[in-house]
């Protein structure tokens, strides 16, 4: 099996899963190489993404892992045998890995649910809103750099799964760019939210009491339940969270917050208000 350079988010994601399954199992990398008849070697490398595992070894290795849970398998390895090569891979070697990896959860993404308290979330941004956003990146894009950012992020938004968003008026009544420009995002996202497979919501101000929109995060469903993908901002880049413990606190999270904020239609009327008093 050929060694990877620099092994995606979704092949870290597997070999992640495959030794948290080990590790339930109380099996030490040496024991799971023996029942496997391999090497140490090939175990580690197979759990640190730098190769892949074939289907026939990924089921044995989840049999000796006394893994039950036949539909998690079974997801595990669709992600071990896909060959996908998708649109984003034209990019690699001009953006940062993260923006690649970004776009390769988006196509295997079941549903997304965003919460966004500072900016318009990028699948709903318009182009010169975007443009403005990464213009404001320190240090300063080339513009080169900066129209390779744009039109990736215009590619990203061709995705027509169910998508859940929670935008605080903040985002809203942020003026990235000029009046025209925030015009326009904010007619952007009344027209969006009348598509079949978006249902936006709005957190307003005056909303009494409320403290849990403090950050923006971006829960993306995978095949299963156990491969669920938290998405957030971080100082130092893109954070993907993929801990149960922690999937499941950022799902009440996003429950909880969509549970108080304004009901869809009450949202486009908010915007379309905002919008006219622009």
């Amino acid at each position: 099996m050929t060694t990877r350079r620099e092994p995606t988010a979704r092949q870290m994601r597997l070999s992640v899963e495959l030794r948290r399954l080990r590790e339930a199992a109380g099996l030490s990398a040496r024991q799971a190489a023996a029942l496997l008849g391999v090497s140490n070697v090939q175990i580690s490398q197979i759990e640190s993404g730098a190769t892949g595992v074939s289907e026939e070894r990924l089921r044995r290795l989840a049999s000796h892992y006394a893994c039950t849970n036949s539909e998690f398998v079974d997801a595990l390895v669709v992600m071990a045998t896909e060959r996908t090569r998708g649109w984003w891979e034209e990019y690699r070697g001009l953006l940062p890995t993260s923006f690649l990896d970004l776009s390769e959860l988006d196509h295997h993404a079941r549903y997304r649910d965003e919460v966004a308290v500072l900016y318009v979330p990028g699948l709903l941004q318009t182009e010169n809103y975007a443009r403005a956003v990464f213009s404001s990146r320190l240090p300063e894009l080339t513009p080169g750099e900066l129209e390779l950012r744009v039109r990736h992020r215009m590619a990203r938004q061709e995705i027509a799964v169910p998508y859940k968003v929670v935008i605080h008026e903040s985002a809203l009544r942020m003026r990235v760019s000029d009046r025209k420009d925030s015009r326009a995002q904010l007619m952007r996202l009344v027209e969006l939210s009348e598509a079949d497979h978006i249902t936006l919501r709005v957190i307003p101000f005056d909303l009494d009491g409320f403290s849990r929109a403090g950050s923006s995060m971006t829960y993306v469903g995978g095949a299963v339940p156990k491969l669920d993908t938290v998405v957030r901002d971080a100082p130092h880049g893109t954070v993907f969270i993929d801990h149960e413990s922690q999937l499941s606190a950022f799902r009440a999270l996003f429950h909880t917050v969509e549970a108080v904020s304004l009901e869809p239609a009450r949202s486009r009327d908010f915007i379309h208000r905002l919008a006219e008093e622009l």
